[in-house]
C-alpha cells in the first residue's frame, strides 16, 4: 500500500527536512517486507493567497485517484500509536492501494476537503505547526511499521 503525504507549504533544508527524510527512508525500509510503502510526498503552495480553498483544491490534485483520504485535523481520532499501526494494517488488508495523509496550512483544511476524508486523525487538543505535523506523520508512519513489523522501536 502506497502513502502519500500530501501537505501544504515547500519544506525548505533544516531540521524538519531531516526528520521527515529520515522517517521516511526508514518507513520504507521497513515497511517493504509488508507492503507498506513506498511514502511519497507531495507538496503543494497557493501562490496567488486564494485561502484555504485554494490549498483544498491544490491538495485534492496531489491526491491520487481512489485513494483513501486521511486528513490530519484537530477535530480527528486520537490515536494510540499501535492503534494507528492497526488502522493502517487494516486499510492494507482491506485492499487499498493508496492511502493520503492530509496536512493543512497554517489556517487548515477547508470544510469541503475536510467532508471528503475517510478517516481524520488528531495529534491532541493542541495546535501544532503544519511543518511539525509533517514530521510527526513521518515518524508515526516509521513507529507504525516497526510494531508491525514487532521491532523492539516502539516501547510502551
Amino acid at each position: 500500500m502506497r502513502v502519500h503525504l500530501c501537505a501544504v507549504g515547500r519544506m525548505r533544508s533544516g531540521p524538519e527536512r531531516t526528520l521527515v527524510d529520515d522517517y521516511l527512508t526508514r518507513f520504507d525500509r521497513t515497511g517493504r517486507a509488508l507492503a507498506l510503502g513506498p511514502a511519497t510526498e507531495h507538496e503543494v503552495e497557493d501562490r496567488k493567497g486564494g485561502g484555504m480553498e485554494a490549498e483544498a483544491e491544490l491538495l485534492s490534485r496531489a491526491i491520487p485517484a481512489g485513494a483513501l483520504i486521511c486528513i490530519l485535523d484537530e477535530r480527528g481520532r486520537v490515536m494510540s500509536s499501535p492503534d494507528f499501526a492497526e488502522q493502517l494494517a487494516r486499510w492494507r488488508d482491506g485492499g487499498r492501494q493508496d492511502v493520503a495523509m492530509v496536512i493543512g496550512g497554517a489556517d487548515g483544511l477547508a470544510p469541503a476537503l475536510r467532508q471528503r476524508a475517510d478517516f481524520a486523525i488528531s495529534f491532541g487538543a493542541m495546535v501544532w505547526p503544519h511543518m511539525l505535523v509533517r514530521v510527526m506523520v513521518a515518524e508515526q508512519l516509521y513507529r507504525a511499521a516497526s510494531i508491525l513489523a514487532g521491532s523492539p522501536y516502539h516501547r510502551v
